[in-house]
């Protein structure tokens, strides 16, 4: 069941954005995301937290400095998800302009797993690097960082992910979340705070008076990479993160960003010079991801370090076949899941469970997110892993913190979960295929004993009603415009309209005409159509309906117009 609740909002906060100079509707729907001063909407990048407030950030700066100037040859480690791989190509963008010697290594999902584990250290160890740079990973690498030291490479860790109980001894960690940073915004993704470094390193040769005689990096040619790998990591966009993601996007728009991005988008279907957020986490994060999930992100790194037109366009679409690919695997995976859950009673379950010998390594944790989305319940998709070992992903509900859950079962079965790590909302665990049985059974336990059954009912939030007089093609453009994201819902609104007529496109989606109900129009557009769609949908309850949608532009055939991207409906 699907709970309709409406976003509360401060009218003096709505009202003080509004006599700030922002119209009556973006006042109220920045207001009922907690924006209460006009500051929290600015966009410059003189408004970005410090660098130097980012704990260990000035040593961290010293110790790459070092490491440059004595020609130490570096080596970054980055990871196989979208925010790995523009943190790795940020790396080695900003580190090379300020002349250092570096290369990069990605782990192979199927072959080492996540992070700096010993295994990839061995593999670092051929090309004989004196110092390891990890990105998006390294606060759990407590034996990896352990192997390096052995081996006399100097780790340096960036990372944003929680840490373990244990702290890996590396030569320095920035990571906003690690045991004792002040930094004030906790949300950065691991490619933000790759950046954040690349900012405290600017500043220390600045101090060393490398500048005197030639002009310094622009770091704000690598913003967007910044937005792109925080806008598919889905990390919280607070005020920080909104104004690197924005920097990043009229980067974008204004064709001064890298081949790579522009290329991505275009093999989308996306134009560049209109990118939204939306574009870069449903677009073009899946393409670059999708190189992580079937084959090697080394190759979604080259794309984002193309330093062509032509060999990004080429990667570009390697990369756009790889994505058809995933999305057929994931529909394949997705009915034999479903088959599965059928013959379940949701009622009396907290939680989903699932495996099946055939399902893809790499595709597993989109299939718990569908999952999830459809029974609003914690789920964890197993896939094999060879040797007897089935490697799960798991996404998480409101109320539900995955991770700390599976820490708990963790210390109920000390020999259940061989590994596992991750955040509230999504994790990756390693068990023996034998006990999938017995970890269903005891993550269901758990799951119960943390959440309640009202946890369970799916909550839709949204911003009230939107009247026809603002159901126009330049409010549309207005909305689409901003930075939304997680944390930072996209407007939602909820209305009832009269079905006028419907359509069903490709045999899964509708095409409506909806008119306003009349106590929602304004007399001077009483009789206003306005046309919606409605995706994986194939019929509507009846001819009057209550609808939450996203209010959208389409452009077609040179034809601009306004539609509703109907996203839940109700009689």
């Amino acid at each position: 069941m699907t709970v309709i609740k409406q976003r509360p909002v401060s009218q003096t906060a709505a009202e003080y954005l509004q006599n700030a100079g922002l119209s009556a509707l973006m006042s109220r729907l920045f207001a009922a995301r907690g924006v209460a001063n006009i500051a929290q909407v600015a966009v410059n990048l003189s408004g970005l937290l410090p660098p130097q407030s980012l704990t260990n950030n000035q040593q961290m700066a010293k110790l790459l400095a070092d490491a440059i100037e004595a020609n130490k040859k570096l080596l970054v480690i980055g990871d196989y998800d979208a925010d790995g791989a523009t943190a790795t190509a940020v790396a080695i963008k900003g580190l090379r302009a300020f002349g250092a010697d570096v290369g990069f290594l990605v782990p192979n999902r199927f072959e080492y797993g996540y992070g700096l584990t010993p295994e990839i250290v061995a593999l670092a160890a051929v090309q004989k690097p004196d110092v390891i740079i990890t990105v998006d990973n390294g606060i759990a690498s407590v034996d990896g960082v352990a192997a390096a030291n052995a081996l006399g490479i100097q780790v340096l860790i960036t990372d944003h992910h929680l840490p373990a109980s244990e702290t890996p001894q590396a030569a320095c960690i920035i990571n906003p979340n690690q045991h004792g940073c002040t930094f004030a915004s906790k949300n950065l993704a691991g490619v933000g705070v790759m950046f954040y470094g690349l900012l405290s390193l600017r500043a220390e040769f600045r101090e060393r008076g490398a500048y005197a005689q030639k002009p310094e990096p622009n770091l704000t040619e690598l913003l967007d990479l910044v937005a792109l790998g925080t806008v598919a990591d889905l990390v919280k966009l607070d005020e920080n993160n909104r104004i690197l993601v924005e920097q990043g996007l009229r980067r974008i728009r204004a064709g001064a960003c890298s081949y790579g991005v522009t290329a991505l988008l275009r093999v989308a279907g996306r134009e560049p010079a209109k990118t939204t957020a939306q574009d870069l986490g449903f677009y073009v994060g899946p393409r670059l991801n999708a190189a992580g999930r079937l084959d090697d992100m080394t190759l979604g790194i080259q794309c984002l370090l193309a330093g062509s037109e032509v060999e990004a366009a080429q990667i570009a679409q390697q990369l756009h076949t790889l994505n058809l690919q995933r999305r057929s695997i994931e529909a394949d995976m997705q009915d034999s899941a479903n088959i599965v859950l059928d013959d379940v009673d949701m009622d009396d379950q907290y939680s989903i469970s699932v495996f099946q010998p055939d399902w893809h390594q790499g595709v597993i944790g989109i299939l718990a997110s569908r999952i999830k989305e459809r029974h609003h319940r914690p789920v964890i998709a197993f896939a094999d892993a060879g040797d007897g070992l089935i490697k799960g992903s798991g996404r998480s509900i409101p109320g539900l913190h995955l991770r700390d859950a599976l820490d708990l079962l963790s210390k109920h079965q000390p020999s259940l979960i061989l590994k596992f790590g991750g955040h509230a909302m999504a994790a990756g665990l390693t068990i023996r295929g034998d006990d999938f049985d017995l970890f269903k059974h005891g993550f269901e336990a758990v799951v119960r004993s943390l959440i309640s059954e009202a946890d369970l009912e799916s909550v839709l939030e949204v911003d009230g009603s939107l009247t026809v007089n603002d159901m126009t093609f330049q409010t549309a453009q207005a909305l689409e415009n901003q930075v939304w994201g997680q944390g930072f819902a996209p407007p939602l609104f909820y209305d009832e309209f009269e079905v006028v007529s419907q359509r069903v496109l490709s045999e899964k989606h509708l095409k409506l005409t909806l008119k306003p109900a009349s106590k929602q129009s304004a007399s001077n557009r009483s009789g206003m159509e306005i046309d919606a769609i409605y995706f994986n949908q194939t019929d509507l309850p009846g001819n009057i309906i209550q609808a939450a949608y996203q209010l959208q532009t389409n452009s077609y055939n040179g034809a601009k117009k306004v539609q509703l991207n109907l996203r839940y409906v109700s009689a």
